[in-house]
């Protein structure tokens, strides 16, 4: 059968993007044939589809880190015919043909049964990106953060995982300060629940110090760098910062004193290869006492408009979370 799907293509002058009509026997193998019903543009994405060789390496290839939908095909006992299923991580959309197509092949340890209290919609409001928040607030708890120790940091907080880190936090009882480059969007970070807001440039001063005065009960970081590193500076004894990204930089200066002298934590997150049944646990959370709204967030993305998407993306100008619509035809 003939699907719709975002591809990318290498050529001698660059990669260029298009959507083309694909068949499922071009697939790649998997116990699970899935129809897809909506993914979410996630920054990983934005990298396979410009020819990133840390994310993508063979082309042509279709991105798309997130898939939600119903098995339309199974070989495996633990899914059925109509079954919801939740796919993110591992190889989809890097080296497996990913969502942004409408069919995915998949493995079947691959894929997680919709919780009740998501859909296929919902879910990838929250996507790899929201669900990559939710793994930096689990893990800063289970290391002791609670609302008592003190205002939680947020860094690229306009972005898919901080916009919903805030959000999660906020409705968690946590004081969020927000750090932004973006001035005008401080309006919408307060309506998510940030009480206060850094500039960039604020969050790096004192990079050459080797500890900065206490302040931080947590941080959840998405950009690394020099941010981040001042932010670890600046925990109050005991307490962690969660770091997930690194769109500001791969690598900081460093000190061992803030370890030392102050018994604080670095806690790396990764939600690629988290195993499938702490994925579960955490998509279940989601769905229950961690569940949120996040219409305000959503710009509704289709095939054709992922293009100009990813663009903006990669220069920092889209705030939220992207949705993309595998239905629409536009």
């Amino acid at each position: 059968m003939s699907f719709r799907a975002f591809q990318v293509e290498k050529t001698d002058t660059g990669f260029v993007r298009s959507v083309v009509d694909r068949e499922d026997d071009q697939l790649p193998q998997g116990e699970l044939l899935i129809d897809v019903h909506y993914s979410s543009l996630n920054y990983k994405d934005a990298l396979s589809a410009t020819g990133n060789p840390g994310v993508t390496r063979v082309f042509p290839h279709t991105p798309g880190i997130d898939a939600a939908g119903v098995v339309i095909n199974s070989n495996d006992s633990d899914f059925a015919e109509g079954d919801q299923v939740i796919v993110i991580g591992f190889d989809l959309g890097m080296g497996t043909a990913g969502g942004f197509a409408q069919r995915i092949r998949v493995p079947a340890s691959w894929a997680v049964k919709m919780p009740e209290g998501l859909d296929a919609h919902t879910s990838m409001r929250i996507g790899t990106a929201g669900f990559t928040a939710a793994e930096c607030v689990q893990k800063l708890e289970q290391s002791g953060m609670t609302p008592a120790s003190g205002p939680v940091l947020v860094t690229g907080a306009t972005g898919g995982v901080g916009s919903v880190a805030v959000k999660l936090l906020a409705g968690l009882g946590y004081e969020v300060v927000a750090v932004t480059g973006k001035a005008d969007q401080h309006e919408f970070l307060r309506s998510l629940g940030a009480v206060e807001f850094m500039t960039r440039e604020e969050a790096a001063e004192g990079a050459e110090k080797p500890l900065l005065p206490e302040r931080w009960g947590g941080v959840v970081d998405t950009v690394g760098g020099d941010i981040l590193f001042n932010a670890v500076k600046s925990l109050r004894y005991g307490c962690s910062a969660a770091a997930c990204g690194l769109v500001a930089a791969p690598n900081f200066a460093a000190s061992v004193l803030p370890f030392i002298l102050r018994h604080v934590n670095l806690l790396g997150i990764d939600s690629v290869q988290l195993p499938i049944t702490e994925k579960a646990a955490i998509w279940s959370r989601l769905a229950t006492d961690w569940q949120m709204d996040l219409a305000d967030l959503e710009e509704t993305l289709t095939l054709n408009s992922l293009s100009d998407a990813i663009d903006r993306i990669l220069a920092g100008q889209m705030v939220g979370r992207g949705v993309v619509d595998l239905s629409a035809e536009d």
